[in-house]
């Protein structure tokens, strides 16, 4: 182990946080990666991260969960204090946790809407805010925001979700400038469309819809995502703060 670094994802119990995991345990430069989720398989987290931590199986490196709302401050500063408390440091910060509550504005609820929010954006506010006073004492860190395309261009359907992602990305710029000075950097990934659970209910003709509109033809892994945050969260990164990184086929250009 090389650097016994501590990194944090959240909303990482399965896809795109999943494989963020998985790919920062590969470096062999963490001890120990906490992720927070709101619920995991059969709900017992010490359960879920050992097997977790079983099924990546790289020597050195511990996962351990923690339940947690991402839209809630108080339990986004209790996984900082838990982190703080049992390992005395945190290096990365992958603000991960989202969902989905897509409707034509016409008929999106006042909950659709708010919910979205609150855990797409909200959550980014929560971690960040209680992540960089440690990340200050120790005179760095590293904070990655998992945004989207839609924050960028917009969806019909999704006003709420780009939104809250579009929310992402000023958030992101505007963090950058503040904690430059404190040796922090902050940056973006915006995916395309990608192979999760929440792409698994577009029906055939939904997803050669969307395949048409990118330019190498298919959706992207969660894999894909999860390798620009390893190089956003290594040092090879260190110079690079502010930006917004698009991971998308070329749908975006």
């Amino acid at each position: 182990m090389s650097e016994n670094k501590v990194a944090l994802v959240t909303g990482g119990s399965r896809g795109i946080g999943r494989a963020i995991i998985e790919e920062l345990a590969q470096t062999k430069n963490y001890s120990d990666i906490v992720f927070s989720d709101i619920a995991c398989q059969g709900d017992d987290f010490e359960v879920c991260a050992k097997q977790m931590e079983n099924e990546i199986g790289v020597d050195g490196v511990h996962i351990h969960g923690f339940k947690a709302d991402a839209s809630s401050f108080n339990d986004a500063q209790a996984t900082i204090d838990f982190i703080m408390e049992r390992f005395e440091r945190l290096d990365v910060v992958v603000n991960n946790a989202g969902i989905t509550r897509d409707n034509l504005l016409l008929r999106m609820s006042e909950e659709e809407f708010d919910s979205v929010i609150n855990i797409n954006l909200k959550s980014v506010f929560n971690y960040t805010k209680a992540a960089i006073r440690p990340m200050i004492k120790q005179k760095g860190g590293t904070i990655v925001n998992i945004a989207s395309v839609v924050g960028l261009i917009g969806n019909a359907g999704q006003a709420n979700y780009s939104a809250s992602k579009a929310g992402v990305i000023g958030f992101t710029k505007t963090m950058a400038k503040e904690l430059a000075s404190r040796n922090i950097t902050v940056n973006a990934v915006a995916p395309g469309f990608i192979e999760t659970p929440m792409t698994a209910k577009l029906n055939d003709n939904q997803r050669e819809a969307l395949q048409k509109n990118i330019p190498l033809s298919r959706l992207g892994k969660p894999e894909d995502i999860a390798k620009v945050v390893r190089f956003l969260s290594s040092a090879d990164a260190n110079y690079i703060t502010g930006q917004v990184i698009t991971v998308d086929g070329g749908m975006v250009m």
